[in-house]
């Protein structure tokens, strides 16, 4: 039975030991190439593989082919320095091929990052696509699930409450199979009347209806040869279940109006929120079309599952906003402290919001906590809390109450059961006290620094650094 999944090729002892060090620190479980050739590498799916120092370059060609079984290609771990490095379209397809480059002597923090993006999954074939992104467990599980199922056939239900990312998932599916050149065509069974769902899944023809002018072509056709996601499948009405169980047993159906029967080749996905279970015992769902539709269950977890992977999700969404020419938002480590308490009953879609609101709000500025919506703040970072009691102070509004201080200890002053970082900490008092004199003065630098006894000059400079100085009047 198979121990490993990244196979490690590396002539340079001293550089093996470092790397598979590395990656068993990050939870892989990695293994020299010339200690796991007993292994059937041509029927296994890796996830990864990391090439240094090459004694023989044939011998490595050849050792390389021996992994050419894997449905994708294989994500490399390069070696930055290694004498491959200038011949990377000779390792595989150069459209498909996933490639991050390292440095010696090893950083711990770059590989992690390096191997995040490697297990990163485009939706789409293109660098500038939505991506996956997270290595906690329950999100490595879905990776490997949409690469096990992908270069099949096989009809994929996917399950999980709203916002988690189903048609992410099925679009992947679709892009990591051999129908990724052929059409995926998406549509929304809960938001199409039923009386209308029947023309929009199969087509029309002229007159078939009132207000059928010309013949149509329904998802189906549009689909063909590709893959068809039906999202929200059990919104769909009982009538309209018995006429998509009988396409998906036979393979064919007609246009509205029409009797002449289409054959259709299309990879069926569908995506619910509901527990269909349970709607089968209630009568809402029918049992047959469950299992045809459930070959291969696929569920994504819920974001409160996964909390692990915020960093890198607020990563990737920053990354898409300045696709769009947005700024992008940091987030001080007491606002994720707050954001890690709430619920997120939107899920990784009311994450996106969020960050896309922050950036609105603060443009390539940082976030504390008590800069969030007031539902997101919990139980606020002690470091937040503080600045906020002191800048309290100074417009007579009630102060956020903070923990009892042992006997001795000023409140103001209590350090977090869990530390905090002093320097971040007392820039966002400044900051605070900063923003509250401007506010105080209507925007006016030098009567702001008079309040806050310094020179004019002194404070600008203070609003340079935090980006404060924006719309503001210097006297």
């Amino acid at each position: 039975m198979q121990t490993f999944d990244i196979p490690v090729i590396e002539s340079d002892a001293l550089r093996a030991d470092a790397v598979l060090s590395a990656l068993h620190f990050l939870g892989y479980h990695p293994q020299l190439h010339d200690d796991c050739r007993s292994f059937p590498t041509t029927s296994t799916e890796w996830r990864a593989m990391y090439v240094g120092h090459v004694g023989d370059v044939s011998e490595f060609h050849r050792q390389f082919a021996q992994f050419g079984g894997q449905k994708r290609p294989l994500p490399i771990l390069l070696a930055a320095d290694s004498p491959l490095a200038s011949k990377l379209p000779e390792l595989g397809s150069s459209r498909d091929m996933r490639v991050e480059l390292i440095e010696f002597p090893l950083n711990y923090e770059r590989v992690a990052q390096a191997m995040a993006r490697l297990a990163a999954l485009p939706v789409a074939g293109n660098p500038n696509a939505q991506r996956f992104v997270g290595r906690s467990m329950p999100m490595s599980g879905v990776y490997s699930l949409i690469r096990q199922v992908a270069p099949f056939d096989s009809s994929v239900l996917v399950l999980g409450e709203s916002g988690t990312g189903k048609e992410m998932v099925a679009r992947t599916i679709h892009e990591c199979s051999s129908r990724r050149d052929k059409p995926f065509v998406a549509i929304n069974c809960g938001a199409i009347p039923a009386e209308l769902l029947e023309s929009e899944l199969f087509g029309h023809e002229k007159g078939a209806f009132t207000g059928a002018i010309s013949a149509r072509k329904g998802r189906f056709e549009m689909a063909e040869g590709g893959t068809l996601f039906l999202d929200e499948i059990g919104d769909m009405s009982l009538p309209m279940q018995v006429k998509l169980l009988r396409v998906l047993q036979e393979r064919a159906f007609e246009r509205v109006g029409s009797n002449r029967t289409q054959h259709c080749n299309v990879r069926i996905i569908a995506a619910t929120h509901r527990n269909l279970e349970q709607a089968i015992e209630n009568g809402h769902f029918r049992e047959d079309l469950f299992y045809r539709l459930s070959v291969f269950p696929l569920e994504m977890p819920a974001l409160r599952d996964h909390l692990e992977d915020m960093p890198e999700l607020v990563d990737e969404f920053n990354q898409r906003m300045r696709r769009r020419g947005l700024g992008g938002v940091r987030f001080s480590a007491g606002a994720m402290q707050s954001l890690r308490q709430h619920t997120w009953p939107g899920n990784v879609r009311e994450l996106s919001n969020l960050v896309e609101r922050m950036a609105i709000l603060f443009p390539n500025k940082e976030v504390r906590a008590i800069d969030l919506p007031e539902k997101y703040r919990g139980e606020i970072a002690a470091s937040d809390v503080q600045g906020a009691a002191l800048l309290a102070l100074m417009d007579e509004r009630e102060p956020v109450a903070l923990c009892e201080a042992p006997a001795g200890v000023d409140a103001a002053t209590l350090l977090p059961e869990g530390g905090l970082d002093l320097k971040d900490h007392l820039a966002g008092i400044e900051v605070g006290l900063i923003r509250q004199a401007l506010d105080t003065t209507g925007g006016v630098v030098a009567h702001a620094a008079k309040l806050l006894r310094m020179q004019r000059t002194t404070l600008v400079e203070k609003l340079r650094k935090y980006g404060l100085q924006s719309g503001l009047s210097a006297t």
